[in-house]
Order: structure tokens, then sequence, then C-alpha cells
């Protein structure tokens, strides 16, 4: 009889085992791999997606915060009682562009221009001088007052404009008999736009854009190009921490510089401009100086404006200021303002105040 070969038979079984062990090896390693790599994955997915987000074709375009570039809702530009002292006023801070100009006796009045906002109180509301209307009509504004002029109220007709006047549209406007009549007439965003609706006007706009405003910060010293050899410079910058404008010989506004908030604090008369209600002292990123000829129209002294055509003047921001020219080629026309060498004033995004300043009277800065 044949003897069995014990060790074939003992081997073969052995190395099967072997390979299968190797195989299950093979196959554990090849998972713990494959878990490896998902979990790192899944880890590290949110900081994939931030590295994403942050490569340059994913940046999120930048956007003005002073109006909602968005929206095309119409300004509302509404004329302010400057015949109340520096505490009196409210509301007008969250306005965007805001104008002063001269009338009769020396004295000044403003028209506050708003958009995207929904303001609660503003005023006190006053009537209508005709040369407002062509910083009106530049933004496509709804122009609110509590009455007019003979010559406004002329011009207001001839020129169509969507006017919400008080003397009319008394739902528009209501008194606070806590002070005294004419400067207690108050109104708000919300109430004006749905008297425009009433009168049929429209509510929304595509042409409000006036000034040409920049996302990135404007600064006008680094215009100032001076040599250190003979200590000289040949820029027209001027250093701007204070600045005071004259309209009379008793109306007198000037603006301080806060370094640490980058805006101008607003003084009428030496006196902080304050609000009312939040006792907060105004304030604004941009002045504009636009120097015009004034002259009287009548008896009464009613004031004229040349606000066409062109003039001198100055833009400020950020502690320096610049000469500049403007342009408006009619009283609808948008008004445009250039630096001497003819480039466009490009303005910080922040909210503007025009001071429409007699030609006469010389601003200084320090």
């Amino acid at each position: 009889m044949r003897k069995k070969n014990i060790g074939d038979v003992r081997i073969k079984p052995r190395n099967q085992k072997k390979k299968k062990i190797i195989l299950i090896t093979i196959l554990i390693l090849l998972l713990l791999a494959f878990l490896a790599c998902f979990f790192f994955f899944y880890l590290n997915k949110d900081k994939n997606q931030e590295k994403e987000s942050s490569s340059p074709n994913q940046i999120e375009e930048k956007k003005l915060t002073i109006v909602d570039e968005d929206s095309n809702r119409r300004p509302i530009a509404i004329m302010i009682d400057n015949n109340v002292g520096t505490a009196n006023h409210v509301g007008l801070q969250d306005a965007y562009i805001t104008y002063e100009a001269i009338v009769e006796g020396g004295l000044t009045r403003i028209m506050a221009v708003f958009k995207d906002r929904t303001t609660n109180l503003i005023g006190p509301v006053r009537s209508s001088r005709h040369y407002f209307l062509d910083y009106a009509l530049e933004h496509d504004a709804l122009y609110a007052h509590y009455g007019w002029s003979t010559y406004a109220e002329r011009d207001i007709k001839a020129l169509s404009v969507n006017n919400i006047n008080g003397l009319y549209v008394d739902s528009a406007y209501w008194r606070d008999y806590n002070y005294a009549a004419p400067h207690n007439v108050f109104t708000n965003i919300e109430t004006l736009y749905q008297s425009a609706e009433k009168l049929g006007y429209k509510t929304t706009s595509n042409n409000w854009e006036v000034l040409n405003y920049s996302i990135d910060p404007v600064d006008l010293n680094s215009y100032n190009t001076c040599s250190e050899e003979d200590n000289t410079c040949t820029s027209d910058v001027i250093l701007a921490n204070n600045i005071t404008i004259p309209y009379s010989y008793y109306e007198t506004r000037s603006y301080q510089y806060d370094s640490t908030r980058g805006v101008y604090l607003r003084f009428m008369n030496g006196v902080a401009h304050q609000d009312r209600d939040t006792k907060q002292q105004y304030y604004y990123k941009n002045i504009i100086i636009e120097k015009v000829n004034n002259y009287s129209l009548d008896q009464e002294g009613r004031q004229d404006l040349d606000t066409t055509g062109t003039g001198d003047g100055y833009y400020i921001t950020n502690g320096y200021a610049r000469p500049i020219t403007w342009h408006k080629n009619n009283r609808s026309g948008k008004t445009t303002y250039t630096y001497l060498d003819g480039t466009e004033v490009k303005i910080n995004d922040g909210n503007t105040f025009i001071q429409i300043a007699p030609k006469q009277q010389i601003p200084t800065f320090e």
C-alpha cells in the first residue's frame, strides 16, 4: 500500500490559509485608507469652501453703504426750516445728501434728500424757494415742502415738479404744538410716499444718481506731491481739519474733522448742530462747497441764485480739501464736479453736505 505524503497534505491547506489572511489584510487596509480619506475630506470641507469663497473669482462684489444700489425707490427732497437754532432739527442724519443755501434776510434754508431710509420723524418742514428745485430735479426726487414763495409756486407749476405741499396735502404733515408756528411742522418718509401715491406720482426712479461715489476709499492727500530737497509741494491739496463757510455777516457754518471716526462734525454759528431727539451732533463724510452768485429779487430780499453754468468750489473729505469746478447745463440737469485738471471728482462712500455758498464769501481752512 502507498504511504500518504504527510507533508503534502498538511502544507497545502496552510498556504491557502496564509493567502486568505494576506487578502483580508489588504482589504482591511484599503478600507481603512478609504475611511481615512473620507473623514479627512469631510472634516476639511468647511475649510476648503472657505478658501474657495475667498478666491478672486468668488469674492462678493463690494457695494455702497450710503444707498441701496439694488433699490430704485425714488428719493424725497424735504425743505427744512433753518431758523430754529442748533438743537431743534430732527431726522437729518438719515439724509444721504443735504443742501444749504441762502434765503432772504441773510438766513439759510436746508433741503435734505432721503433714499432707502424709513425715518420716522423729520423736521421742522418749511416752505419752498425756487432755486432749491434745481437740485431736487437733478435727483429726480419727490419734493416735499409746506408753503412756497411766489417764485417757487410759479416754477413748481411751470416745471411740473412732483411736489407734496402741506398747504394742500395736510395729511402728509402734522404740527407739534409744543413749538411755535411756523416752526412746528413735521413729517416722515412713509407718510410722504403714501401721499405721493395718492397724488399719482411715481415712487421709483432709475435716474436718481448725481454724485460719483467710489467703493474704494478716496484719499485726497495721495495727490500731494512734495519734494524733500526744497520742502515744496506742487499739489493743490489743502489741509482741512477745520472749515469755516460764511453766508452773511451773522450766519456761518463750520466743520471740525474727527480723525477717529473719519467724519466732519457740523457747527452753526460756532455751536454744535445737534439732533433734537438723539442729542447727537450731526456729522458728514463729505463736504462740497459750491460757490454761486446770489442777488435780491424784491423788496423783501428774496434771493435768486445762478445754479446753472459753471463755478468754483471745494471737495473736502478725510481732513483735506481740493479746489473743484462745478458744471450744470440746465435747471434739471445733473451737477458734475471736476478737479482743476478736468478729472471727475470721486466721492467717498458716506453722507454728503453740499454748501451752496455766496460767491463773494470766502471759506477758510485750517
